[in-house]
């Protein structure tokens, strides 16, 4: 909100605030009145100051308009909270389809995309416009009356405003949807707007799969680049003893995607722990591990079906930093040479240190037709993996990264979960990129263990 909305705003400024600077005012002009009578109580014949005085005077006229503009934008700007509110609207025009369930559907994500709009339109042309910051569909569903969409509504404000602000949204949501402009309708069977704290709201805003980096362009965790905050939000760091060990992809509240590979040794959860954020140290939050789900058919010895799922203890609340990676369908196809980003706290280099904060690298997909190649893999590379990298080398995953997140954009920069860091030889080395397990051959075997 730039300076001039939050100047409109002071004319709802709270009514303490106002006292404040009328009292400041009148001190000021207390002044101003002492100066013309100065002179008279000094015996003076003249009315004019010595310097010093007029310097005095000047200094304190100075320093009291500071302060009132001081306050002016701390009550404007510093002291305005968010302020979240559900509701719900029918659409009558519409009929429920099957395609409203599915996450990322045109229709469904088109539909969502005309009912912001349509709220948009209703506050950004009230006089509510510099304190309604979004709406957010939660959520589309049947209903007798055709269907019915769940709305998280976004403002800010000054606290002591907050029953007012509330009054004034709901009746210009009334106004306009008793009127027949809008294919929105009042839902009359709930209560009109339900106050909702910021945690739980937060949660559901970010709730939304694949929501992270705008399509970076970077460099190997070995030669990659330091990730920036909220890029990657789904990455986590499975750990034993605080000490970081492997990568892991979140897809749910409460399930993680990694690698079999990484319970080779330790499989009781009890000793791991999860820790999210772009840095190991301090984490952004931590989760206690309630239990591992290795593939059946894993071995230790080899490298096929790399894959488990890890629930947590207690689920995670989503935040801008803290978010889930779309899954794909089963159907979903990667073509050779798009570009895909791995992301890890791996070593640098083969027998490196690991970095304190997350790491980005852009590769790309090399077909397993040439990574079977006699100088390449020589035929290790089976239909349930993905090749990703550089013939050439230098930029790849490293030790560390195991089980962290192969991730593609897909329209409007939707993040789907494509391969899971599996194996290679060395980090980086000519003619020996990265091995992936390939998620989309074991969709299946994902929603068979977590539902998702």
């Amino acid at each position: 909100m730039g300076f001039m909305s939050n100047f409109y705003a002071s004319l709802i400024i709270s009514g303490g605030t106002i006292k404040i600077i009328i009292i400041i005012i009148t001190i000021t002009a207390d002044i101003f009145h002492h100066h013309h009578r100065w002179p008279a109580i000094l015996g003076r014949r003249t009315s004019s100051l010595r310097p010093w005085m007029t310097a005095l005077i000047v200094a304190a006229v100075v320093l009291v308009l500071a302060i009132i503009i001081g306050l002016l934008v701390y009550f404007l700007v510093f002291d305005q909270k968010f302020y979240y509110y559900q509701t719900s609207f029918q659409i009558p025009s519409i009929e429920y389809n099957p395609d409203f369930s599915v996450e990322h559907s045109k229709m469904k994500r088109d539909l969502k995309q005309k009912v912001n709009n349509e709220i948009d339109k209703i506050f950004r042309r009230s006089n509510l416009n510099h304190h309604y910051i979004e709406s957010h569909v939660v959520d589309l569903r049947s209903s007798n009356d055709g269907l019915k969409t769940d709305v998280l509504l976004k403002f800010q404000f000054v606290s002591n405003n907050a029953d007012t602000i509330k009054r004034q949204a709901d009746n210009i949501l009334h106004q306009k949807l008793k009127s027949n402009e809008s294919f929105l309708k009042i839902d009359t069977s709930l209560p009109y707007l339900k106050d909702m704290n910021e945690t739980q709201a937060e949660h559901i805003l970010n709730s939304c799969c694949g929501r992270g980096s705008e399509f970076p362009s970077m460099e190997r965790i070995a030669e990659g680049y330091p990730a920036k905050k909220a890029d990657w939000p789904w990455q986590a760091s499975l750990q034993m003893d605080g000490i970081h060990f492997c990568g892991a992809s979140l897809i749910s509240e409460e399930w993680l995607l990694t690698a079999a590979h990484c319970f080779d040794i330790y499989k009781n959860p009890k000793l791991w722990m999860a820790s999210f954020g772009t840095t190991l140290s301090p984490p952004l939050m931590r989760r206690k591990i309630q239990s591992i789900i290795i593939h059946e058919n894993y071995a230790a010895h080899k490298h096929d079906d790399d894959i488990a799922v890890v629930k947590l203890s207690t689920p995670v609340l989503f935040s801008n930093d803290v978010g889930r990676v779309c899954l794909p369908d089963a159907t979903f196809e990667v073509l050779p040479h798009s570009p895909v980003f791995v992301t890890g706290w791996g070593a640098l280099k083969a027998n490196g240190p690991f970095p304190n904060t997350l790491r980005q690298v852009e590769v790309e997909i090399i077909s397993n037709d040439i990574c079977n190649q006699v100088n390449v893999y020589g035929g290790a590379v089976s239909s349930g993996m993905i090749c990703a990298g550089f013939l050439m080398g230098k930029l790849d995953a490293c030790e560390g990264d195991s089980g962290g997140p192969l991730v593609i954009a897909r329209d409007r920069k939707i993040w789907y979960l494509i391969g899971i860091v599996s194996w290679g030889i060395d980090c980086g080395k000519k003619n020996k990129p990265g091995i992936y397990t390939k998620v989309t051959r074991y969709r299946d075997w994902i929603k068979s263990k977590t539902n998702i």
